[in-house]
This record gives C-alpha cells, sequence and structure tokens, in this order.
C-alpha cells in the first residue's frame, strides 16, 4: 500500500480518470458486507469468550458497516443530484470523516480493555442481551450523527467547495482522522497480545493510506487517489475478515481432526475390549472346566456308601487352585489392558528410549544381550501418550529377549531411532534371536496368536492397538541373516526438511 501511494504520489499523479457513478455504490455494498460479516464473526466470539473486548471492536465493524448506508444514500450525483435523507453539500464528506474518526476510537478502547482487571474484563451476564444493547447502541449512534450531518449540513465546516473538489478544512479533519488511526496504532502495538491485534495495526495503516490517498497528491473526488483510496479501504476491511475465516477454517480442520482421532482411539478401545474378552475367554475356560470336573470327582467320592474324605480333600485343594489360576489370569490381563485414556504430551523418543532400556537391566543382564542404541540426533518431538508408547517399547524389548535366549551368544540387542522423510520418526527394535517364520508374518499382531509356548498372544496386538490410537503402524521384517526387526512410525508435532542431514550417534555397551 505504501508503495501504491508512493506511485501515485510521484509518476501517477498526471493521470486523470473519469466519473464512474456506479464506482460509489459498488464500493458501499461490497465495504458494507465485508463489515457485516467480521462483525458478526466477531461477535459470535463474544459469545463464546465473553471478552468484553471483542465486544467492542464487533461494535466498531458494525458502526463502519451501518455508517456505510447513509453516507452512499447522501453521496451526490447517485440517487438524486445533491443526495437522499435531506443531504446537503458537506453531509457526505463528514459522514467519512466520522466513519474514519469513529472506529479507530473502538481500536483504541478495544486495546484497552484487554489490560483492565481480570474480574471486570469478561462479560458476567447474557451474552444474547450484550449483543442485542451494542448494536441498538451502535444504530442509535449511526442514527445521530446522519441526523447532525444531514439537519445541520449548512452549520457545518466546509470541507468540499463544491462536489468534487475538496476545501482546505478538509485537511484538517482528514488529518485529525490520521492522528486518530495513528494513535490507534501505538496503542495496539504497545498492547499487542493477540494475531487480531497485529491485524487491525495493518487495518489502521490502511486507514491512514486511504486517507492521504484521497488528499494527495489531487485533493479532489474521482481522481486516481481517491479511486486508489477506495480499493486501499476496501482492502483494509476485508483483513480482518479474511483473518478470521482462516481462523475458523483452521479451528474446524483441527476439530474434525480430533474428532477423527477420537473415533480411531474409540475403535480401537473397542477392538481391546473384544480381545480381552477373547482372551479371558481363552485362558479362563481351561481352570474353569478343571474346577467343574473337579467337583463332579468330588461330589462322587462324597456320595460313596463310605466317603473318601482323603480323595475329597485333595479334588477340593485342586479346586480352590483353578480358582487362583482363574483370579491370576484375570489379573494378568486387566493389568495388560489397564491404559485408560490417552494422556497426550510433547516429549522426545530419544529420551523415551533412554528411560525405558535401564527398566529391562536386569533381563538384558540374565541372559547377557548386549545392547546397542543408534539414536538420529535433532529428532522433531512427537506427541502421544508416553506411558503407553513405553509399553509398546517394553514388549518389543521383551520379545526380543526371548527369541534370543533360544540361540547361541552372541545375542545383540538394537534399538534404533530415525527420521523420514514426511517428517515421522521410526523406532526400531532388532534382535539377533530365532527370527519370525515368514507365512506368520501377516498374522503375528493378531490376538491370541503367539510363537511362545506360555504366551498369551496378546502383546504385539495390544502393540498395535497403542500405536494404531496414535495415527501410526507398526510391522515386523526378517533381520539377515537371523532376528526379526520390529518397527513402529510416529507422527513428529512439526516436520523437519527431508534435505537436512541428520547426525547419528551409534554407542555400544552391554547393559
Amino acid at each position: 500500500m505504501l508503495v501504491a501511494f508512493f506511485a501515485i504520489a510521484g509518476r501517477l499523479s498526471p493521470v486523470h480518470l473519469p466519473r464512474i457513478d456506479a464506482f460509489v455504490p459498488i464500493y458501499a455494498t461490497a465495504m458494507f458486507v465485508n463489515d457485516s460479516i467480521t462483525a458478526v464473526l466477531l461477535f459470535a466470539q463474544f459469545s463464546i469468550l465473553r471478552s468484553r473486548a471483542l465486544l467492542v471492536i464487533a461494535s466498531g465493524y458494525l458502526f463502519t458497516a451501518l455508517v456505510l448506508i447513509p453516507w452512499m444514500l447522501t453521496f451526490p450525483g447517485i440517487f438524486s443530484p445533491s443526495g437522499l435523507l435531506g443531504a446537503g453539500q458537506q453531509t457526505t464528506a463528514w459522514l467519512y470523516i466520522l466513519w474514519h474518526a469513529g472506529f479507530p476510537l473502538f481500536v483504541i478502547v478495544y486495546a484497552l480493555l484487554k489490560d483492565v482487571d481480570p474480574a471486570k474484563r469478561l462479560w458476567r451476564g447474557s451474552a444474547g442481551a450484550a449483543i442485542l444493547l451494542s448494536v441498538a447502541m451502535t444504530a442509535a449512534v449511526v442514527c445521530i450523527a446522519t441526523f447532525i450531518v444531514t439537519a445541520g449540513h449548512a452549520l457545518l465546516p466546509r470541507l468540499l467547495l463544491d462536489t468534487v473538489n475538496l476545501s482546505t478544512a478538509w485537511f484538517y479533519a482528514a488529518g485529525s482522522a490520521a492522528l486518530l488511526s495513528v494513535l490507534a496504532l501505538i496503542v495496539l502495538w504497545v498492547w499487542r497480545r493477540s494475531i487480531l491485534d497485529m491485524w487491525l495495526m495493518v487495518v489502521m495503516c490502511a486507514y491512514v493510506i486511504e486517507i492521504c490517498l484521497i488528499s494527495f497528491p489531487v485533493p479532489a473526488r474521482y481522481s486516481l487517489g481517491w479511486y486508489a483510496g477506495r480499493v486501499c479501504g476496501f482492502l483494509s476491511g476485508s483483513l480482518v475478515l479474511f483473518v478470521l475465516l482462516y481462523e475458523i477454517t483452521t479451528l474446524y480442520a483441527q476439530l474434525l481432526r480430533a474428532v477423527f482421532a477420537q473415533r480411531r482411539e474409540r475403535e480401537a478401545r473397542l477392538v481391546t475390549g473384544e480381545t480381552v474378552a477373547a482372551t479371558i475367554a481363552h485362558e479362563v475356560t481351561q481352570p474353569l472346566s478343571a474346577m467343574v470336573t473337579n467337583a463332579d470327582a468330588g461330589l462322587r467320592w462324597i456320595n460313596h456308601a463310605t466317603p473318601n474324605l482323603d480323595e475329597t480333600k485333595a479334588t477340593l485343594e485342586q479346586i480352590v487352585a483353578n480358582g487362583h489360576r482363574a483370579a491370576a489370569v484375570i489379573q494378568r490381563v486387566r493389568a495388560m489392558f489397564r491404559t485408560g485414556e490417552l494422556n497426550r504430551t510433547v516429549f522426545d523418543v530419544n529420551g523415551l528410549v533412554g528411560e525405558t532400556l535401564p527398566l529391562m537391566r536386569a533381563e538384558l543382564q540374565k541372559h547377557r544381550v548386549l545392547v546397542r542404541t543408534e539414536l538420529t540426533e535433532q529428532l522433531p518431538p512427537v506427541v502421544g501418550d508416553q506411558i503407553q508408547l513405553q509399553q509398546v517399547l517394553l514388549n518389543l524389548i521383551a520379545n526380543a529377549i526371548d527369541s534370543m535366549v533360544a540361540v547361541d551368544e552372541p545375542r545383540v540387542l538394537c534399538v534404533k531411532s530415525d527420521l523420514d522423510d514426511d517428517g515421522s520418526v521410526t523406532v526400531s527394535v532388532t534382535d539377533s534371536g530365532t527370527g519370525v517364520i515368514r507365512h506368520d508374518i501377516n498374522r503375528i499382531f493378531d490376538p491370541l496368536f503367539t510363537m511362545k509356548s506360555e504366551g498369551m498372544g496378546m502383546g504385539l496386538a495390544i502393540c498395535r492397538s497403542i500405536i494404531e490410537a496414535h495415527n501410526g503402524r507398526i510391522w515386523v521384517a526378517p533381520n539377515n541373516p537371523h532376528g526379526a526387526i520390529f518397527q513402529f512410525v510416529l507422527r513428529a508435532e512439526g516436520a523437519t526438511s527431508a534435505n537436512t542431514p541428520a547426525k547419528s550417534a551409534t554407542q555400544r555397551s552391554p547393559v
């Protein structure tokens, strides 16, 4: 806008444009629509946040929208030679001054209200009543101002020499309005707190440039500067509207992503619940069947003509043992699935690896496993439930240890972290154990599938549920010449450039 101003005030100043009467209603209608929608959006934000400052700035945009109606109706030569509403020659010019002096006052009050006592910063009453009162008061102010500049137009200082050329008094009135915009800009600069404040500062700059374009170099209507000033005014009126629409679109997209994530988490919990039920049914059926069988045997022993108390006692002891066994199974399943709601935090994956490995130190030392970590430095942070993701890593490490127990040394466990091209973070757990049979790779994450003689077949199914609840994925691949590689990918909070070389720190140490 500054470039446009200096271009118009310099090389383009001799350019003369024809009078286009249709330009005024087109401009006024576009401005009215822009400012009205902006006011509605700001009133909507007030109804949620109950901020008095938002109520004031919404009223300011409503003021600019409403004042455009009499400004357009009283403009000479549009609807009548002298304008409607009983307007005089000075009416439209004074409405313009009131418009461009009034809005900066609303902006100043908006900026000052944000730093008042927090107890007074928020509106405690009905939001609807506050909005209706603000609309009524703003409309009343516009009506009073319109009445003054129409009924008393003969008493007002002359800002126009005729219907086209501006007088010397115009520079004093316009200069005062420009100074108010500068003051509003300074106040916003001192008390700026939000993106809205920054864009209101741009609007105030546009107000000053608009007034200068109309006043210089040719102080007259329908000059190049006058047309350019109107375009600048339209841009200033659209800025906050565009920002609000962008903010609403962004918030809607975030809400939609949150809804989809919640739906995926709910589906993951449903799958987990079905898996829990299947696990309990599978694991508890055997001890319950044994209890029923033993109870039948005990009844037979006690129903003999001469009850065999020793056999009955042994049968009852077996029933008690099977009952404890069933309870232990349920407790194991409950502990395994007691994950609760996702407690999402921002954390470092390398830090998670560093916290998890010491938890497995005893098992690693017991089975003489050599640990190697290859962690890529400067990884972006990950958002997720750190406790659940640590359980995934613990499960994968425990499975790797069990896989390597059956093989001769050396037993090597390698934990890696890396950055993908799309900005995701990959964590892999590699072992030198027995590996995974190729035709079992596609079903190793299915519930109740296990390659362990005493396994429940639930650990990897839980890992998959947790990773998928974090919008990630997990898979397994063979490790040549022997062993397996379990990998999972998590979305990072912010993606780094794929062209930035990553540094890798490799550490080898027996745990």
